[in-house]
């Protein structure tokens, strides 16, 4: 019978065995606690400097920074994804495995994501601090956990994805901070300008802030929006993303 319909509990337990293994595996590396050093040290570093010279019991200088610290930091945790599997030359043997890709994919893309999540609520003391020191709007800063949690996901997805296409680990950083380079910066209202200013006449700059930049749709959350367009945006990226990296797996089981 075709395996259509929702998840049974045997895949889905398939699933969390392969997020667990992975979500392991980052813990066992102590790059993995450089990464979440440096990321908390940057983010709330920029939240303090932002907080002691305007006053302001709120969250906004800590999510403006958060898509370009994660220009490098999302490719980080995803590089060893799938290149790692190559280089070690187990690749072969965890596409064999009695497990559809569906399984293996999300499994390692929660791993990612559940690391990430981790991280970024690492940063939740600084929301302890607002409240005993001031009334910050809790409804905004949660807006704007949630833009951070649906603009990791996008770009961890990509990250994902593009670890599946080589087997150097290095490779995959590069590729991997490209392609969040493109989403970052594509919405960078210098860059719009300059980009539109080079091609007047089809306003390339403006069609790419519009149509593939984060920016719009996680300044969005971020301003205290949460709307259904900005979350499909997110979801659908990230999912495209996921069965292109399913494409590929399908391609090198062949």
């Amino acid at each position: 019978m075709p395996e259509t319909g929702a998840p049974s509990p045997g895949r889905l337990s398939s699933t969390w065995v392969v997020t667990a293994r992975e979500l392991g595996s980052y813990f066992d590396s102590p790059i993995a606690y450089v990464y979440a050093t440096a990321f908390l040290v940057l983010s709330c570093g920029a939240f303090m400097n932002s907080f002691f010279l305007a006053s302001v019991a709120d969250m906004s200088a800590y999510f403006e920074s958060l898509p370009f610290l994660l220009i490098l930091f999302a490719p980080a945790i995803t590089m060893r994804t799938w290149s790692e599997e190559r280089a070690q030359q187990t690749f072969e043997l965890i596409v064999t495995l009695p497990l559809r890709s569906a399984e293996l994919i999300v499994g390692k893309y929660l791993a990612a994501l559940l690391f990430y999540l981790l991280i970024l609520a690492g940063s939740l003391p600084l929301v302890v601090m607002l409240v005993w020191l001031g009334d910050p709007d809790l409804g905004l800063i949660a807006a704007g956990y949630l833009g951070a949690a649906c603009l990791g996901a996008l770009l961890l997805a990509g990250g994902v994805f593009v670890s599946s296409l080589t087997r150097n680990q290095v490779v995959a950083f590069v590729l991997g901070a490209a392609l969040a380079c493109l989403f970052v910066f594509s919405g960078h209202a210098a860059i719009v300008e300059v980009v539109d200013g080079l091609t007047p006449s089809w306003q390339v700059g403006t069609r790419l802030y519009e149509s593939v930049s984060v920016l719009p749709h996680y300044q969005a959350f971020t301003g205290g929006l949460v709307g259904l367009g900005h979350l499909l945006y997110f979801g659908l990226l990230s999912g495209f993303f996921l069965w292109m990296n399913e494409l590929a797996l399908r391609q090198s089981r062949m």
